[in-house]
C-alpha cells in the first residue's frame, strides 16, 4: 500500500493546474445512461472514483470508451443489457447509487447495492428512494439491494426533500428528465455540480428551469440525445490547493479555479488572513499577515462545505488563536484529529464542534489516512510541520485527487510517493 512521505516547511511558490470536477464527473457519467447517444465528457479528471464508475457503466452493458489518449475525454452510450449494480462495484464508492435514477427511467428497472465509500457516517439513501416513490417507482429492499420497478414509466411529481441532498437532487433530476409530465425538486441542492448536471441535461434535450436555485422544475421529455460537456473545475481541490499555500505561508496560482464555486470557503480563508483573488481565470491565494484563528461551520452550498472541513482543520491547527470548526453534515468526520494530534495539534472534539488551539510548530510524525479529505488535511499538516511525515494509506487520497505529489513538488514542496 502507498504512502507519501514529506518533509516539511518548504513555502509553496508556483502554478498548480485545478482538474475537473469528481463530485460532476460521476453524476454526468451517470447521466450517459439516459440516451442511446453519445454523451462525450471532456476535462475528465483521472481519479479512482472515475474509474470505478466507468466499470460500473460498462457492466450495464452501455460503453465507456476514451475520446483521447490521455483519457481526459470520455464517450459514454449504448443500449442498457443489464440493470443490476453490484455490490463488488458499489461498495467502493457511494456515488454508484446515481445510477438508480437513468435506469428506472430509462428502461423501468433497477437492481442497485446499497452504497459504500467514505466511513464518515451514515449517509442514507431514503430522500432517493422516497422521491422515486412519489413518481411511481416501486420499490423494495432485499438483501441489501434497491429493487426499484416503473411498470407504468414514471411520473412527474412535486417532491420536497427533507434537506438539500446533492446525492438525491442529482438521481431525482435524471429520472424527471425522462418522467411522463412536470416535476418539481423543491428544497433541491444548489451545488455548482448540480449545476453542470443540469447544464448537461439541458444540452441533452431536457427541459429545466430554476437551474441554480433551490426549486428545479423539470418537464419530462420522451427521449435525451447526445451532447459534449467540460466538466466544471473541482472546487474542493482549488478549495484544498488554497490551504497549502496559506498553510506554507506561500503564494500560488491555481489554474482554472473559480471563486463563484468556492462559496463560504473565500471568507473563512479572509478572515484566516489568506488572500484569494482573481486573476484572468485563475486564483491566486497567497498568506497576508500570519494566519489567524476563523471559526466553521459547514452546511450546503453556498455555506461552508464538508469536503473543506478536514483542510481547514490542518490549516487552523497553526494559526495564532483559537478556531471552533462545527460538522453538521456527517457525524464521524472528525477521525483525522486524532492524527493531527500526533503531528503536534492541540484539538479537543466536543460533540459536533472540534475546537482547535493553534500551535507555533507541528512536528513530522507516521500517520494514517482514514478518508478522502482526511488524507489530504495530513498531507498539508506535513507541508507545514519540521521533520519527516509519512502519510499511510493513501489509496483514499488517490479517489480524489489527482497527481498531488507532482502538483505539490512543481511549486517547491519535499514530497514524494513510497512504494507499500
Amino acid at each position: 500500500m502507498d504512502k507519501i512521505r514529506i518533509r516539511g516547511g518548504r513555502p509553496l511558490s508556483g502554478d498548480i493546474v485545478i482538474g475537473g470536477a469528481k463530485n460532476a464527473g460521476l453524476p454526468l457519467m451517470a447521466a450517459g445512461l439516459l440516451t442511446d447517444e453519445r454523451l462525450v465528457l471532456t476535462n475528465v479528471p483521472l481519479l479512482a472514483d472515475i474509474h470505478t464508475m466507468a466499470q460500473l457503466i460498462a457492466q450495464h452493458g452501455v460503453a465507456v470508451e476514451p475520446v483521447t489518449n490521455d483519457g481526459r475525454a470520455l464517450s459514454i452510450g449504448g443500449a442498457i443489457t443489464n440493470t443490476e449494480a453490484p455490490y463488488d462495484i458499489v461498495r467502493k464508492m457511494r456515488a454508484s447509487v446515481l445510477v438508480l435514477g437513468p435506469l428506472v427511467a430509462r428502461v423501468g428497472e433497477a437492481r442497485v447495492s446499497l452504497p459504500g465509500g467514505c466511513a464518515i457516517g451514515t449517509r442514507p439513501i431514503d430522500l432517493h428512494l422516497k422521491g422515486l416513490q412519489q413518481m411511481g417507482a416501486v420499490i423494495q429492499l432485499d438483501g441489501g439491494y434497491v429493487n426499484a420497478t416503473a411498470p407504468q414509466g414514471l411520473k412527474g411529481a412535486t417532491i420536497v426533500l427533507a434537506m438539500p441532498s446533492v446525492g438525491a437532487t442529482e438521481n431525482l433530476l435524471m429520472a424527471a428528465s425522462l418522467a411522463d409530465g412536470r416535476t418539481v425538486i423543491a428544497n433541491a441542492a444548489q451545488e455548482p455540480e448540480i449545476t453542470d448536471l443540469c447544464d448537461c441535461l439541458v444540452a441533452m434535450g431536457a427541459r429545466i428551469d430554476g437551474i441554480g436555485t433551490d426549486k428545479l422544475t423539470i418537464d419530462g421529455v420522451r427521449s435525451l440525445h447526445g451532447a459534449t460537456h467540460s466538466i466544471i473545475p473541482d472546487r474542493i481541490e482549488t478549495g484544498t490547493y488554497a490551504c497549502a499555500a496559506a498553510i506554507t505561508g506561500g503564494s500560488v496560482r491555481l489554474r482554472g479555479g473559480r471563486l463563484d464555486h468556492l462559496g463560504a470557503v473565500v471568507k473563512v480563508l479572509h478572515e484566516a488572513g489568506v488572500d484569494v483573488s482573481e486573476d484572468g481565470g485563475d486564483l491566486i491565494v497567497r498568506r497576508l499577515n500570519g494566519l489567524h484563528g476563523a471559526d466553521a461551520m459547514t452546511a450546503p452550498f453556498p455555506g461552508f462545505p464538508t469536503d473543506m472541513q478536514a483542510q481547514l482543520m490542518a490549516l487552523m491547527s497553526v494559526a495564532e488563536g483559537a478556531a471552533m470548526i462545527t460538522e453538521t453534515i456527517f457525524e464521524n468526520r472528525f477521525m483525522h484529529v486524532p492524527e493531527l494530534n500526533r503531528l503536534g495539534a492541540r484539538i479537543n472534539v466536543h460533540g459536533a464542534s472540534a475546537i482547535v488551539r493553534g500551535v507555533p510548530q507541528l512536528s513530522g510524525a507516521p500517520v494514517m489516512a482514514t478518508d478522502l479529505r482526511a488524507s489530504v488535511s495530513l498531507v498539508l499538516a506535513g507541508l507545514a510541520a519540521k521533520g519527516e511525515t509519512v502519510v499511510n494509506r493513501v489509496y483514499h487520497l488517490d479517489r480524489g485527487y489527482e497527481a498531488v505529489e507532482q502538483k505539490l513538488a512543481a511549486c517547491g514542496a519535499d514530497i514524494e510517493r513510497l512504494p507499500g
